[in-house]
């Protein structure tokens, strides 16, 4: 008698009106959400108002709803801007559904007492795994290598040029945040020297520490961005960053597009200004310089470097523990910026 009245109390949970739910704005759809799929985790607690459904005009559909929206779910597709905001004055919170924060105008949230989570340190595994193998691909040639072979050149032009080792090698890591700190620990294990540059010297680890990229740069065989792109890392890696790497130095770029002058970037891979990269990330995506296509010391991957199955379930999870602190008047779980 128990477990039925359990479940009739759980059937009841499960058939609120959709009206009676906390409501969520989801401006575009996350890609976690189309990859798991939003029934099970989070449709019986929410409502969530999707906005590319409606046949509304945005500013139509959210003016429809600007009393009753409380919460916004969010990726980089979606921007939330302060002249989004000016139109909903009852949210109180903006989860995305990414580590990086550059879509969100977080000025205009702090101004309206309005919280915000990311996804925290969910992709900092598979970010430094990536990373990492970017680099030891660059280095040993692994993608050049395969379409030599596939090319049929091993046969009609003999053995492909060596590659370079990856123990010893000075690896600069710029930002020292959870990718960067799972990149060192990566690093350490292959036997390289780890130096990095970071918003403030982390004074418990003992790795050097420089405070410009330039001077990383100069002292660093590799360098390696992981850091978080805003107004004052936007082209931080310039001309005199990759100078000071040097026709020896690799790039690889797990954080964002825009924090690499791609156009000087570019050039410098093109007359061997620099020895090579591995770019998963790019200025105007899913745009890709056409240079790169013919440079064998390049290698390209999709946006893809934190994201696999077992990242997506754990985000899920944390959006849906934010969500669910939120409206449960507790602390939430990966806030970057409280209020």
């Amino acid at each position: 008698m128990a477990d039925q009245e359990e479940e009739q109390d759980n059937t009841g949970d499960q058939n609120h009106k959709p009206q009676d739910l906390p409501q969520v704005l989801v401006l575009k759809p996350p890609p976690v959400l189309s990859v798991i799929g939003e029934e099970s985790f989070l449709s019986n607690k929410y409502q969530f108002l999707k906005a590319w459904e409606s046949p509304l005009p945005l500013h139509q559909f959210l003016t429809a709803h600007a009393g009753s929206i409380q919460a916004i779910l969010c990726s980089g597709a979606a921007p939330v801007t302060d002249d989004l905001l000016r139109l909903l004055p009852s949210v109180r919170l903006v989860v995305t559904a990414s580590a990086g924060t550059n879509h969100i105008d977080l000025e205009a949230c702090h101004r309206r007492g309005i919280s915000v989570t990311n996804a925290g340190n969910v992709f900092s595994d598979d970010g430094a795994d990536a990373a990492v193998g970017l680099l030891i691909d660059v280095l040993r040639k692994i993608t050049a290598s395969d379409r030599y072979v596939r090319q049929g050149l091993w046969v009609s032009e003999g053995d492909y040029p060596l590659g370079s080792k990856l123990r010893g090698k000075r690896v600069g890591i710029v930002g020292l945040g959870g990718i960067g700190l799972e990149v060192a620990k990566r690093l350490e294990a292959f036997g390289c020297n780890v130096l990095y540059t970071s918003r403030k010297k982390k004074t418990f680890l003992s790795y050097p520490f420089y405070s410009g990229v330039c001077q990383l740069a100069a002292h660093s065989d590799a360098l390696i961005i992981c850091c978080a792109l805003t107004d004052q890392t936007r082209h931080m890696i310039d001309k005199d960053v990759f100078s000071a790497l040097g026709k020896e130095g690799v790039i690889v770029n797990v954080g964002r597009g825009a924090i690499v002058d791609e156009k000087e970037m570019v050039r410098c891979l093109v007359h061997g200004e620099i020895a090579g990269a591995g770019l998963d990330v790019f200025e105007n995506e899913p745009d890709v310089p056409k240079e790169l296509f013919e440079l064998d010391n390049v290698v390209l991957s999709p946006h893809r470097a934190v994201f696999t199955p077992e990242s997506f379930m754990a985000l899920c999870e944390l959006v849906v523990g934010n969500l669910e602190a939120f409206f449960s008047n507790k602390p939430v779980l990966s806030p970057v910026m409280d209020v």
